[in-house]
């Protein structure tokens, strides 16, 4: 170590330095009960004192040097002694990316077949197989959220839950996003990752302002929103819960139309991009291009590089065993 070294030279873990004041009590200890001891000599003959006096066997010497020695380097070497940096690679945390899906009346609609609903537990399935190592959670909504899967890395998980969701397993009607987005917003911040994803899977949504306003929050916070827009723009007749055809006051069918403005606008609020269902594949491949190859992660992962202390209390190791093994032969201590 240079003298530049010197300027650099600190403890990793300062907090075993702590063990030597006790070394230090006990070393003052045995200094003063020495000189009691001694004291004996002013009333007592040197050759009768040490008759009779007790002794532990024949000790050459006493054992109090080396066991201070030893306390001693150990507290150093514990303390992490460093004065120097090395590099290592830096390690990429995985993605998060919190699915969004649509289950309110609407989603029953067969302007897709055989429903919309079903259509879009196919295309969650599609981003699965793209998610790779990303984290995944799963939030539903109708007129309430609710988190299926908070994120996980168990992808066969989330596909096992996505098989029986359905707007007709849903505990009440509606049609408001802004829950769900909420929800996903605490998901990502327990996460503590702003490498994060949102994608919402949705015909449309009654809360307007309040589902822009999540969005925004979620683009504040780092994720991106992106839209799937599930239907089409001629729509199909909207049905009930009791299966049968909703109708306005002049008795007419409501057909429910694919608000594509309106599922833009919250897609542009969220950072993102909207995608229409029939362009699923180009969702996959922007979500692919995006966490790039793991071939190119692998190289990634070896371009970048940090640089750590090097804990140097390992040189101290060889001579605290040289100690511990004078502990062990006879007559040493």
């Amino acid at each position: 170590m240079g003298l530049s070294g010197f300027g650099a030279f600190h403890f990793l873990y300062p907090g075993w330095l702590l063990t030597l004041p006790p070394l230090l009590c006990l070393a003052l200890w045995l200094v003063w009960r020495q000189r009691k001891a001694g004291g004996w000599l002013q009333v007592l003959d040197a050759d009768l004192l040490a008759a009779l006096r007790l002794q532990d066997g024949d000790r050459r010497s006493s054992p109090w040097l080396l066991i201070g020695l030893a306390w001693t380097v150990a507290a150093f070497a514990l303390a992490g002694p460093a004065w120097q940096r090395i590099e290592s690679a830096a390690f990429r945390t995985p993605e998060n990316w919190v699915l969004v899906l649509d289950l309110s009346p609407s989603m029953a609609v067969t302007d897709l077949s055989p429903d919309r609903a079903t259509r879009a537990r196919y295309a969650i399935d599609d981003l699965l197989r793209a998610a790779h190592d990303a984290n995944i959670g799963l939030i539903v909504f109708a007129g309430e959220a609710h988190i299926v899967v908070p994120l996980t890395s168990d992808v066969a998980t989330v596909r096992a839950l996505l098989q029986p969701l359905s707007p007709a397993i849903m505990p009440e009607g509606g049609d408001d996003i802004a829950p769900a987005l909420e929800d996903a917003g605490q998901l990502l911040r327990q996460a503590g990752s702003r490498n994060s994803k949102v994608i919402v899977l949705s015909d449309g949504y009654a809360d307007s302002d309040r589902a822009l306003a999540a969005a925004k929050s979620l683009r504040d916070e780092g994720a991106v929103v992106d839209v799937l827009g599930v239907g089409t723009l001629s729509g199909a007749p909207e049905m009930n819960a009791n299966g049968s055809f909703v109708q306005d006051a002049q008795g007419r069918s409501v057909m429910a139309k694919l608000p594509v403005g309106q599922l833009q606008g919250l897609a542009a609020e969220g950072g993102g991009r909207y995608w229409p269902l029939t362009d699923l594949n180009g969702l996959t491949s922007a979500l692919s291009a995006e966490r790039s190859n793991p071939l190119e992660q692998d190289q990634l992962a070896t371009h970048l590089r940090v640089d750590t202390w090097r804990n140097e209390g390992i040189w101290l190791l060889p001579p605290l065993l040289l100690l511990a093994a004078a502990f062990a032969r006879r007559g040493w201590l």
